[in-house]
């Protein structure tokens, strides 16, 4: 029963991220994207000039730089639904995949610095701190990017075990877990939305969506990890394998504490993150032989 259930489970994955991975879906979220971020300037030109009913005026921004930030929020929707479904590829991949939000999510607050300028952008003594915070963010973003493809190069994927049986079904409980967290994002989608309509979020639904989303579903990241780890270990106790799974976890726990920082202190959690990380890879990659080899010879 157990396995029909995973096997269900494991099907109707295959379908949802077959669906999510086509050509046609991602050029309709580039469309929409596109579209968000026109009307988007559009709606806010009209708030500007007093158009807008006075209802809706009260929940639309005053800076055109908020269209981006409106559109940046739903690119970054559209990366976590990535991220889930790379966790039943790889949790190595998945990881290198919330570094890679992490990043973009820095590079929103640089555009989200701007809206705090004045239109059009000028220099004066008010806006130093923001461009110290803008300067953060960015190379914090690009530094977590160069560290990526340190990352990615780094990448040797091994099966956890060498029986085919364990493997898919392991990979199937992946598969499972990824399905209750993209249950969660919908639940989680929800109760923001409908939090922000009840007038118990301030700012615009977007930002809502950007502040409180992602630290909720980076801390469900955080029980997922860990409950992938607990799982793997019905298929291999070895040492370097379990460190390098709750290593991952910790990653995440970086990355969680980056989302809540101080300014500053959010960029260098993230870069501490991707060095963890790499750090966690490169120990892995060079130990896991020469830690076996060492257990294999210990007759003592």
């Amino acid at each position: 029963m157990q396995r029909s259930f995973l096997a269900r489970s494991s099907l109707l994955f295959d379908r949802l991220e077959s669906r999510w991975e086509t050509l046609a879906t991602q050029r309709w979220v580039a469309t929409l994207l596109t579209v968000v971020f026109l009307v988007g300037m559009v709606i806010i030109e009209f708030k500007r000039r007093g158009w807008l009913p006075s209802g809706l005026a009260e929940h639309v921004p005053n800076m055109h730089f908020d269209a981006i930030l409106w559109a940046f929020t739903l690119l970054l929707l559209a990366e976590v639904v990535s991220l889930i479904f790379a966790l039943a590829q790889s949790v190595a991949t998945a990881v290198g995949k919330q570094l890679e939000i992490m990043s973009l999510i820095l590079v929103r607050q640089s555009f989200k610095e701007l809206t705090k300028f004045s239109e059009p952008i000028e220099w004066s003594d008010t806006v130093r701190h923001q461009v110290l915070y803008i300067l953060s963010d960015a190379f914090g973003a690009l530094i977590i990017f160069a560290i990526l493809v340190l990352y990615t190069k780094m990448q040797r994927h091994q099966p956890i075990s060498q029986s085919s049986t364990e493997r898919s079904t392991f990979v199937a409980s992946k598969k499972l877990i990824a399905l209750a967290l993209l249950v969660s994002l919908a639940v989680i989608g929800v109760h923001v939305a409908t939090a922000w309509f009840d007038g118990r979020i301030d700012g615009t639904l977007f930002n809502a969506f950007s502040d409180d989303y992602f630290e909720i579903f980076y801390t469900l990241r955080i029980f997922a990890d860990v409950l992938i780890v607990l799982i793997s270990t019905r298929y291999s106790i070895a040492y370097p394998i379990v460190f390098r799974y709750f290593g991952f976890a910790v990653a995440t726990v970086l990355i969680r504490l980056a989302l809540t920082a101080p300014r500053f202190f959010d960029a260098g959690l993230g870069i501490t993150a991707a060095l963890f990380t790499v750090g966690l890879t490169w120990v892995f990659n060079h130990g896991e032989a020469a830690y076996a080899g060492a257990k294999q010879s210990d007759v003592s």
